[in-house]
């Protein structure tokens, strides 16, 4: 084609949308409108934190219960005193709390990672 001057036109390309941002939106469409593409990633996502709580829950229980199994297989650290307190109270009374607080954190931090691989998952 010619302009009115006889010269042709420069060949011009339209873009509507970038690929790149239209697959963002895809991808949460799929999980907003729970399609079996986005319900598929939610249930990894619900198995992947199931899991994890799971293994700090048997981490947790397996702590604390050595403590019961240390005094039946050393029976003179049940009569043990520090500071004038017996050791299992001291030990149930005291040593519980930091061991729940640790893995309170390492929960809490690794479930914010399986999220935020979700929402990676979910932008790519």
């Amino acid at each position: 084609m010619t302009a009115q001057g006889g010269a042709p036109r420069a060949r011009e390309r339209v873009v509507l949308a970038k690929r790149h941002g239209a697959r963002i939106v895809r991808t949460r469409v799929e999980v907003q409108e729970q399609t079996e593409v986005g319900d598929a990633m939610i249930r990894g996502l619900v198995r992947a934190q199931l899991g994890l709580a799971l293994r700090l829950a048997l981490l947790a229980a397996g702590l604390l219960s050595a403590v019961p199994l240390l005094l039946i297989a050393f029976p003179g650290l049940a009569e043990a005193e520090v500071l004038g307190i017996r050791l299992p109270w001291l030990v149930l009374g005291v040593l519980v709390y930091p061991v729940l607080l640790i893995v309170g954190k390492l929960y809490i931090g690794r479930a914010e990672r399986n999220e935020q691989e979700f929402v990676d998952l979910a932008d790519d």
